[in-house]
């Protein structure tokens, strides 16, 4: 099984705010097996980095951001994620259940790699058809 990380579980590695969601998260980590793979999205990536270059501390948050992403597989957004995308935002707008763009987005390349999405956002990614979701930062 393969996983790729919300934004959200990624923040919770980055960063101590939430040591316990943290521990969670790094033991879970510590669990995958070596034939297992974990992702960041492309878009993932561009929304932490959004995140450090608006912030006070820009600098060194683009630094923590530079080494953080060393220890996943970085998947970028290609055509079989976009075609997915297209499909997922119309079927979701057609039962009246959409979720955000790049949430969207996050869950057709999720689908796309055949990857459980690990996030802590598992009301919205529920609504996502065929979505494997998993929340690793609650007990």
């Amino acid at each position: 099984m393969n996983f790729l990380f919300d934004t959200d579980t990624c923040i919770y590695l980055m960063t101590e705010r939430e040591p316990q969601r943290r521990a969670r998260i790094l033991a879970r980590l510590d669990a995958v097996k070596p034939n297992e793979i974990v992702y960041l999205s492309s878009v993932t990536v561009m929304e932490l980095s959004y995140g450090a270059h608006k912030g006070r501390w820009s600098k060194a948050n683009t630094e923590l951001l530079d080494r953080f992403v060393l220890d996943f597989t970085i998947a970028s957004f290609d055509e079989s994620a976009a075609r997915i995308g297209g499909g997922l935002r119309a079927a979701l707008e057609k039962k009246g259940k959409p979720i955000g763009p790049l949430d969207t987005l996050i869950a057709a390349h999720a689908l796309s790699l055949g990857a459980t999405l690990v996030t802590n956002n598992v009301r919205e990614f529920s609504r996502v058809p065929g979505l494997h979701v998993k929340n690793w930062s609650s007990t």
